[in-house]
């Protein structure tokens, strides 16, 4: 009996080794906490435990408060893997790793760590942070892992919100599915680093509320942070981190901010009178708040109806769409800028500033410098004073529409909109005095010769309308083989558009609606009856593209579908035009961004590597994954066009070639191509293949990270172009003095390196030893070793330029075109 009594108290002793009774805020290695137990925060302030939501069945681990009676859940480990009994249990291991169990000892959630653990235990703070530590070892930094790094649906105060930008550690909530059910909703709330930061509230990918940046004082879409008798808050921006904090006041209050599974973003605060939590504030005030409610250089005015109008100088896009309060298309200019005539500006004020992912900012200008700054740089469209605490510095450039603006009664921002100079000077003029004295003036004399206006604006108008009528069937009629049929497309596989509608939506090909123009001839933007956005490529009676490339890049591409190649509508073929017709891309081409000092710094490095990685895959469907094998031949920064969010798109099909079975290349003695891009057997012999895509793409990878062209690269210390300058400092361990200076801050050093080397492994000289793109993709997303690249060819643009046959069985080159 004695012996029975020893094993019944050895066995009790043991087992309370392997428990946690309820009260105890730290769990230690091989200690297990079941569904009836909990451990409660030192102070009392937040509880850890098993727990089912309301209406439901399924058990979570938790985090809530402890105090309160209607108890707030802030945190959930297994929200995505639910028991669905009470057999789950939490324990420690001795690698320092949080795990919880079900009854099958089945792994059900685990955290992470990235440092050796040394008698590794888990503590419960009176903050509600649940942190691994090393030991008694109390340094948040040196925390192993905690739950403040992943939060759920509630930002607690202390919290982060923000990044890491030296791990790249996103801290932002996720909304419940339901009050039910907490796994990950469709709502995010968390900070986008690009351009100047902003909180955003996003409904899977797309932007439902957008705090605006920070002024130095608060978020400029948070008129309401003003000082208060709750909290505290800041907003840190630095090499390493970029985070919004707040603290509260007094302690003994209890309050949280919660992403509802609605969207909203939500502070709560308890009332121990009421006994319930209290909506203290609420991001997301009216309508106005909805993220672009009118559009492109719209404003939002919630406090007059419609809320939606055009800012100063702006004109809505569709007047017949505003009519009928559908304000989604925005507003455009009423006077086109003209930079080399000189624009002015003209203050907005009491606003939110417009979206800034593809602004500029520098802290160290004043406003005067700012203006100039802008002034000088013909696609700056609006600058403001970034910092406006204190005495004021900074300043914050935008170089796209503006999107995103509304008014406030109070707490608003200024800042300066560009506008062309006449439009400017006669907006300054109406709000001085003098103009003020003669409006009612105005007034009368417009009233009294109203009439005879009318009536000429009336007869104006229908001699317009005669003249566009006439002119166009004099273009028709000189276009046309035979009339308006316009014949030869029947055997393309794509859409057609009539002559006729092309004219109307580029308002007969005007030069206010030119973007760009190549080889082939010029491109113009066309806006559709519909209101679908165009870009027309027109094929010029001089372009050295003929009617066999024209219809050679129809048919490479009709049926492609691809995200990273752009998209072609339809295509047109009338008498002597011929035109094809692709999504309209705002961003317009990359060349612009990363060739540019001010732009470049638009495109942060991570939006360069998932343009690398765009790039890529695109090029991979083209070789491996398309109907047809095609090889494009003039892969270059101007043929890649970015979308609104930044995504490239690979264009321009024209000297494409496609290839069935198991063909890979072939050879031509009209080289076509550009400068500084192609390989050198396509150059020299004519010889081209996927691998001859690879060494573009390189030579592309290598321009993105660096910032310079290939082409007409100059260096003082030596007389290599852009891929030896990067093999050099390959080969010399200085890779990281080939990086742009504009993305110095927002770098991960890791993915530059990786990509340099990617980039000098597609350049090297022999076609064999560049990777294929499928390798390629594979190579960027891994994390593993890479092959060491072999010297690539150094050739110059003049010893290109100079090669005109080649001997042996290799064709003769009789055409080398540079486009």
């Amino acid at each position: 009996m004695g012996a029975l009594v020893r094993v019944v108290v050895i066995f009790t002793y043991v087992f309370s080794l392997l428990r946690i009774s309820t009260g105890v805020d730290t769990i230690t290695v091989n200690q297990l906490i079941t569904d009836a137990e909990t451990i409660t925060s030192a102070g009392g302030s937040f509880e850890l435990g098993f727990f089912s939501p309301a209406n439901s069945k399924h058990r979570y681990l938790g985090i809530w408060y402890k105090k309160v009676s209607n108890r707030a859940v802030v945190w959930v480990a297994n929200r995505e893997n639910p028991l669905n009994d009470s057999s789950g249990v939490l324990k420690v291991t001795s690698q320092g790793i949080l795990v919880v169990l079900d009854g099958a000892n089945k792994t059900l959630w685990s955290s992470t760590s990235s440092r050796p653990a040394q008698d590794p235990n888990a503590q419960l703070l009176d903050s509600g942070n649940l942190v691994m530590k090393n030991g008694n070892d109390g340094n948040p930094e040196n925390f192993l892992w905690q739950s403040f790094d992943y939060p759920c649906n509630t930002l607690l105060p202390g919290m982060k919100l923000g990044w890491n930008r030296v791990t790249g550690l996103d801290r932002y909530l996720s909304s419940w599915k339901s009050a039910d059910d907490p796994s990950i909703g469709t709502f995010t709330y968390g900070i986008d680093p690009s351009g100047s930061p902003q909180i955003f509230v996003r409904n899977g990918s797309a932007v439902t509320f957008r705090s605006g940046p920070w002024n130095g004082i608060r978020f400029s879409g948070y008129p309401h942070f003003t000082p208060n008798p709750v909290y505290t808050y800041d907003f840190v921006l630095n090499e390493k981190e970029i985070y919004f904090i707040y603290y509260l006041v007094n302690s003994s209050l209890l309050s949280r901010l919660v992403l509802t599974p609605e969207g909203y973003a939500q502070r709560f605060t308890w009332i121990d009178e009421k006994g319930e939590w209290v909506q203290y504030s609420s991001v997301q005030k009216d309508d106005c708040d909805n993220y672009a409610i009118c559009g492109a250089n719209g404003i939002c005015k919630i406090d007059q109806s419609p809320k939606c109008e055009c800012m100063k100088g702006f004109r809505p896009k569709f007047q017949s769409n505003w009519d009928m309060a559908d304000w989604s298309n925005g507003c455009v200019r009423s006077t086109p800028l003209d930079c080399q005539k000189g624009d002015g500006f003209v203050k907005l004020s009491g606003v939110k500033l417009p979206d800034t992912r593809t602004s500029w900012f520098n802290e160290s200008l004043n406003l005067k410098e700012c203006a100039s700054l802008c002034l000088r740089n013909c696609s700056c469209t609006a600058y403001v004073n970034s910092n406006i605490s204190g005495g004021g510095s900074g300043c914050l450039l935008w170089f796209d529409d503006l999107i995103d603006i509304r008014e406030f009664a109070e707490n608003g921002q200024e800042f300066y909109v560009r506008m062309s100079a006449s439009e400017s000077d006669a907006f300054s003029s109406t709000n001085s005095s003098s103009k003020k004295k003669q409006k009612h003036v105005i007034v009368i004399s417009i009233s009294i010769t109203g009439i005879v206006l009318l009536i000429l604006v009336l007869t104006w108008y229908m001699l317009k309308k005669m003249k566009q009528q006439l002119k166009r069937k004099g273009y028709m009629e000189h276009n046309s083989d035979g009339g308006e049929t316009c014949e030869g497309q029947e055997r393309l596989e794509l859409p057609l558009f009539e002559l006729a509608t092309l004219l109307n939506a580029t308002n007969n090909f005007s030069s206010d609606n030119k973007l760009g123009e190549g080889g082939f001839g010029p491109v113009y933007k066309g806006i559709l009856e519909d209101g679908e956005e165009i870009a027309v490529k027109r094929l010029s009676k001089t372009s050295r593209q003929g009617l066999k490339e024209f219809k050679n890049e129809v048919e490479s591409i009709a049926k492609l579908q691809h995200r990273n190649l752009v998209k072609l509508l339809g295509c047109c073929i009338c008498g002597r035009e011929k035109m094809l017709i692709y999504e309209y891309l705002p961003n317009k081409s990359l060349d612009l961004f990363i060739f540019d000092q001010i732009r470049g710094i638009v495109l942060d490095w991570p939006k360069r590597f998932l343009i690398i990685n765009g790039i890529a895959r695109g090029l991979l469907y083209l070789h491996q994954d398309s109907r047809l094998r095609i090889i494009h031949r003039d892969l270059k920064a101007e043929n890649v066009l970015l979308d609104n969010d930044m995504n490239p798109k690979i264009s321009d099909f024209g000297i494409a070639r496609s290839f069935g079975g198991n063909e890979t290349g072939a050879s031509t003695t009209r080289v076509a191509g550009t400068l500084g891009y192609m390989s050198p057997e396509y150059a020299s012999e004519g010889l081209y293949s996927t691998k001859s895509d690879v060494y573009s793409f390189g030579v592309l990878v290598l321009e993105i990270v660096s910032g310079k062209r290939n082409r007409g690269f100059s260096h003082p210390n030596h007389d290599l172009n852009l891929l030896g300058h990067a093999w050099t400092l390959y080969i010399e361990g200085g890779s990281s003095k080939f990086i742009d200076a504009s993305i110095a801050n927002t770098y991960n050093l890791s993915e530059v390196l990786r990509s340099i080397n990617v980039g000098l492994l597609c350049v090297q000289r022999f076609p064999d030893d560049r990777p294929s793109m499928h390798s390629v993709v594979l190579m960027l997303s891994s994390e593993g070793a890479l092959p060491q690249p072999k010297e690539p060819c150094f050739f110059t643009d003049r010893s290109m330029m100079e090669v005109n046959s080649s001997s042996g069985s290799h064709a003769t080159i009789t055409q080398l075109e540079a486009r």
